[in-house]
């Protein structure tokens, strides 16, 4: 049994005097214990709404799934009471604005020890009036159990000093070690899983190299499951044991990371490895996706890749088939029958089909065979 299990997620934004926004259409995620799965895909492919619906902080959305679980326990049957338990205690979250995340009038180490004091097991009080002692007179004292985690906390995530860090407000922190702060905090229940939503963006490629290399150990080393959205294939490849492929809201294609990347099942999937200097042509030439996402209101139907695709034929506007790929591997795609798939389809086809010629089921006849 995974440790998050989520199938045939759909998620809509009501919107009052218009039409209602599917933002995430269909999509089963699965997440073992003690391993680094990332989700993928361009912005607006639905990867933070997922991420949040699993900590269900989708405030006025309309969720709806098949199966929800966590530990083998429907998330979505839970008491808004129990949840707030859920998180921190058995899943922590690391957002994307570390500096919007962290309470700018609060120490950092003041800011984890209360989420150990809530989250953790000790022997000290987490009441309201106690913590407002805490926060607004007499702090955290440094004997404290909580203090002494948070310290902990910051020396397991790699940052120097973390002593002195601890008595440091966010804004005094450079962007790398506040991610590393938010790190420490969401460690600070100790959870199975951390769920964190693109942690390195707008870090230069020294800070981020460093914060993938701690999310790494902290999986091997406290055995932690790890959820990371991205839309860096180079990131997946150097940190990710699995990887599910999103693109407008929908799952394009799931596997191991090591046979997806060797063996891309999808033309989405393939597009995206040849726009990517490590999967570019043998020539050096970078392959480029034409045209963009279509708006959430404005999908083709079946396929929502279909008007961008450069193998697309009439079955695309049928509803997406699963087809197995290899064991663990799968791809959503109408290409990939049996003798014949995406890997046949060249992306130097036009899209829609309009290839040099078509068969007679409208599928394109593919104008040159490649691998890569």
């Amino acid at each position: 049994m995974s440790l998050l299990d989520v199938e045939d997620l759909r998620v809509t934004f009501p919107v009052g005097g218009g039409p209602d926004v599917p933002a995430v259409d269909g999509v089963d995620l699965q997440v073992e214990a003690g391993e680094i799965h990332g989700l993928v895909g361009e912005s607006g492919s639905g990867k933070s709404v997922t991420a949040r619906s699993i900590m269900r902080l989708l405030d006025g959305a309309e969720v709806r799934a098949d199966r929800f679980d966590y530990r083998g326990e429907d998330l979505y049957a839970k008491s808004e009471t129990e949840m707030r338990q859920v998180r921190g205690d058995e899943i922590g979250m690391v957002f994307q604005d570390s500096l919007s995340a962290l309470n700018p009038v609060m120490t950092v180490g003041e800011q984890i020890a209360e989420v150990v004091r809530h989250h953790g097991d000790l022997d000290e009080s987490a009441g309201l009036l106690s913590e407002l002692r805490r926060k607004y007179v007499t702090g955290t004292s440094a004997s404290a159990p909580s203090w002494r985690r948070a310290v902990d906390l910051l020396e397991t995530v790699g940052i120097p000093d973390p002593e002195a860090v601890a008595t440091a407000y966010p804004h005094q922190l450079s962007g790398g070690q506040r991610q590393r702060v938010m790190i420490a905090s969401a460690l600070g229940g100790d959870p199975s899983l951390i769920v964190a939503d693109e942690p390195t963006t707008a870090l230069d490629v020294t800070v981020e190299a460093g914060i993938l290399d701690e999310l790494r150990r902290l999986c091997d080393d406290l055995d932690v499951a790890i959820l990371l959205i991205t839309h860096d294939l180079g990131v997946v490849a150097e940190t990710c044991d699995s990887v599910t492929v999103m693109y407008s809201g929908s799952v394009m294609e799931r596997g191991e990371t090591e046979d997806l990347f060797e063996n891309p099942a999808h033309p989405y999937t393939k597009g995206l490895l040849r726009s990517i200097p490590e999967g570019a042509p043998v020539d050096g030439e970078l392959t480029t996706i034409p045209g963009s996402a279509p708006e959430p209101t404005e999908r083709p139907e079946g396929c929502p890749f279909r008007d961008r695709c450069p193998a697309a034929f009439d079955a695309c506007a049928d509803p997406l088939p699963e087809h197995a790929v290899d064991e663990g591997h799968v791809a959503r795609c109408h290409l990939y029958t049996e003798g014949e798939g995406p890997h046949d389809v060249a992306w130097g086809a036009s899209a829609g089909g309009d290839g040099e010629a078509d068969d007679a089921a409208g599928r394109p006849t593919p104008t040159e065979v490649t691998d890569g």
